[in-house]
């Protein structure tokens, strides 16, 4: 009777921590690659005259492309690009923060000038992570005459060989907070009800806001000081397996959206 009795009392004293983890959101979670629906806005670039633009940069980009290191300003997560024309079909190039490479880009345009193909790095400003991975877009628009081929406008297709720490990440709720982190070193505790929570290992997001939408769902609100820059919105499917994700990109004007599964 004293074991049955302790037994009820642990399933007693346990009952919340059982039911919190009943939450549809609870767990590890990784972004299928192949469910990814990239943004309609194309990227916009143009290297002529031994200049090089990123004009849908946010703010643009404007440098020098002789390889140098070019300091720049209000970006969070590089304050310096270099750029360096490899070939009349290549382009790399280096960005550092603080003196230390943060991400490179080797830039490659097929010889038919429709396809471009971005071999790119990424170091985590939280933990020093390092990712990889390959985006593929196609032509969209020509660049000046005379310009560079990667010149124009460009949509993304594809991302391949991407490194599985950059699209894993892993929730859990407890009562009214939900928590988020992931391996490159982001995560945030923030109450369900709306209210501002600080972001924690990302330089480029100063606040997160959550609500939620409903059993299955939530909408959470990116805020780098005190301005949104995105919208998310995420819906675990009924069977618990999927979550169904989509993401309006204030900063940059765009939308795109993707589907995860549970570990």
């Amino acid at each position: 009777m004293k074991r049955l009795s302790g037994a009820l009392l642990s399933a007693i004293l346990f009952l919340p921590i059982f039911a919190a983890a009943q939450s549809p959101f609870d767990g590890t979670w990784k972004v299928d690659m192949n469910k990814v629906n990239f943004p309609k806005k194309p990227d916009v670039f143009v290297l002529h005259n031994g200049m090089y633009d990123c004009k849908t940069c946010v703010p643009p980009i404007s440098i020098k492309a002789d390889g140098t290191e070019q300091k720049i300003t209000g970006h969070p997560y590089f304050d310096s690009v270099s750029v360096k024309v490899v070939s009349d079909h290549e382009v790399d190039e280096t960005d550092k923060k603080d003196g230390k490479v943060v991400g490179t880009a080797k830039t490659m345009v097929s010889s038919d000038g429709n396809t471009m193909t971005v071999d790119w790095t990424s170091v985590s400003p939280a933990n020093g992570k390092e990712t990889s991975g390959k985006l593929e877009e196609t032509r969209v628009a020509k660049g000046p005459a005379g310009s560079h081929a990667i010149s124009g406008s460009w949509r993304a297709k594809n991302m391949q060989d991407i490194s599985q720490d950059a699209i894993t990440y892993s929730y859990k709720v407890s009562g009214d907070e939900i928590m988020m982190s992931n391996p490159m070193g982001q995560s945030y505790t923030a109450k369900m009800d709306g209210s501002d929570a600080p972001m924690k290992g990302d330089p480029g997001t100063s606040t997160v806001s959550v609500k939620k939408l409903g059993k299955n769902a939530i909408e959470e609100t990116d805020k780098r000081d005190g301005k949104v820059i995105g919208v998310m919105k995420a819906t675990v499917s009924a069977d618990g397996k999927s979550m169904h994700v989509s993401y309006d990109d204030k900063l940059h004007g765009s939308t795109s959206s993707w589907v995860a599964t549970k570990q």
